[in-house]
Parts: structure tokens; sequence; C-alpha cells
């Protein structure tokens, strides 16, 4: 029995190292299985967590245009997090076991989502770092071993390269207009930058899941590899803004060829993840009572669906 398992991993890492996709139907470790739910999972929730501190905005934009943009990059946002619990699905976890986890803690989902969005700078901020960030992390995913999460990324991560390019023109038309203005685009860089890097992860070597993903190639870089990258291209983007860089140790390393930079406040991190960022508990109540009213709706669609099913039966009869 040991010999057969050994023999079936020994394939399973062949394929993979070869890099071959694997597709729902084929052998896959357990455990492989079980990161796979718990990584695609994740960035589902965080795709619909995602939509709440934008959708907050979307009545208060400051133009008609502006809120049909966001009005638009919500409803992205939601399909992200279709398309992702679709691929979570072709694991066998059904819909429901995923958004009970989510609502009871269970599951984790991005932290930068449970800090509020305070003013119109906010939306920029969002829609540059954190997109930003994403797009980062997506790009290499479009290579991820399991199909369905590679082909899935090909079309979010175009969607998210607009988003991410739509928030940097907020923060060029705010940072170019009045002082005030300025001064807004400041301080929602000041307060989203750290966050932002902190969606990268724990550093490597203090993750639980890193190594393991890298071998299996759920992941392509590692968080502190994408995390560099991302304040590389970050600098000259502030630079382009004429505003202040968050990170006072910020420094050219000419010998890496990178940024040098300062150390994330890890105890933030770490308390936002375990439930006690400033929005925690109001973006899962949000959830909740949404997923509640609109059991209806639910419920319609699986009578319509048994209803169709039995007019087919019947038709073939």
């Amino acid at each position: 029995m040991n010999s057969s398992l050994n023999e079936l991993e020994q394939a399973f890492q062949a394929k993979i190292d070869a890099e071959q996709k694997i597709e729902p139907k084929d052998w896959m470790p357990a455990k492989y299985r079980q990161n796979l739910v718990r990584q695609v999972s994740q960035h589902g929730h965080s795709e619909v967590i995602g939509m709440q501190p934008e959708g907050n905005w979307i009545t208060r934009a400051p133009s008609l245009r502006r809120k049909a943009v966001l009005l638009a990059k919500v409803q992205d946002e939601a399909g992200h997090g279709l398309y992702l619990y679709s691929a979570t699905e072709t694991l066998g976890t059904p819909r429901a076991d995923l958004i009970e986890a989510l609502q009871t803690g269970k599951a984790k989902y991005a932290s930068i989502f449970n800090y509020p969005t305070q003013t119109w700078g906010d939306i920029g901020a969002i829609g540059w770092l954190v997109d930003g960030a994403a797009i980062c992390n997506q790009v290499s995913l479009q290579r991820t071993s399991y199909g369905p999460y590679a082909r899935s990324m090909i079309r979010i991560c175009k969607e998210e390269s607009f988003h991410q390019r739509q928030g940097y023109q907020i923060m060029v038309e705010l940072a170019k207009g009045t002082p005030e203005q300025k001064q807004m685009a400041q301080d929602s860089l000041n307060r989203f930058y750290w966050p932002a890097l902190m969606m990268f992860g724990p550093h490597d070597s203090k993750s639980a899941h890193s190594a393991q993903s890298m071998k299996w190639k759920i992941k392509r870089e590692t968080n502190d590899d994408l995390r560099q990258k991302f304040i590389d291209q970050t600098v000259p983007q502030i630079e382009f803004l004429g505003l202040e860089h968050p990170d006072k140790e910020l420094v050219w390393n000419e010998e890496r060829g990178h940024y040098d930079s300062g150390e994330i406040d890890w105890e933030e991190f770490n308390s936002v993840i375990n439930g006690n960022g400033h929005c925690n508990r109001q973006r899962i109540s949000h959830h909740v009572a949404a997923h509640e009213e609109g059991l209806w709706v639910r419920e319609a669609q699986h009578a319509y669906n048994v209803k169709m099913k039995a007019r087919r039966a019947s038709t073939a009869a």
C-alpha cells in the first residue's frame, strides 16, 4: 500500500516538474488538495469581502462617471469570487462549506479589507496599492499547477490590471490637485501602504505553507520575492505623484539591485488576521446579513432547476 502511494506521489511530482497541469479528475495527494482549497477559497473570500470597503463609496463617488466606474469594479470583484469558488468546487468542496468557513472564522481572507475606507483617496489607494499587490501575486498564478485555478487567473489578472490603473488615476488627480486633495492622497498612501505589504503574507521562513506550495508549484514565487517586486515598482510611482514615501528607512541597495525597506509591524498583521482589525466584525456581519437576505433567491433558483430537470426528463420519456 505504501509502495503504491509512493509511486503515485512520485508520478504526481514528476508531472508538476514537467509543467503539466493537474486537472480535477487527476489523482492528487490529500495535502495538495487541502492546500489548494485553503489558498483558492481564501482568494475567493478576499474578492467577495473586498467588495465592501469600495461598495461603501459607490453612492458617494464625486461624479456620475466615478460612480459607474466604481460600480463596474465592484461587479468585477463579485465575478472573481465566483470564478474562484467554482475552481474550489472542482476540488470537491461545496460552496456552502466555503461560505460557512468564512462566516464562522475558520477561513481567512486578505487582512487589507479589514481597514476602513475613510475618504475618496482610499478608493484610489486600494485600486493602486491593493490591486497592484494582487497583480504582483496573481500574474505568476496564471502558471500555477492546478488547471482550473490557473485558467481563472487569466481573466482576473486582466481585470485587476484595469482596477490598478483606475486607482492610480484617482491618486494622480488628487496629487496634482489642490493642497487639500494632495494631502488626502498622502494620508491614504500612509494608511494603506504598510497593510498592502502585509498582503503577501509572513516572511517565508515563518510561513506554514510557502515551502510546500512552492514544491507543488501552487505558488510560483515566494512571499518575500513578491513583496520585494512590489516595493521596487512602487517607489517610482510614488515619486511621480510627488508624495512622500511612508517608509522612512527605504534605501537603494546597489549590491542587491533592490530597495532595502523598514520592517513590517507583524503584531498588527497577526492581530488583524485573528479578528481584531478595525472592521473584522463588520465585514463578516454584513456578509452574513446579505447571505441570509438572499436565501429566497437561492431557493427560487433551486425550485426552478428542479422544475426544468423534471420537464427535460418528461420530454425525454
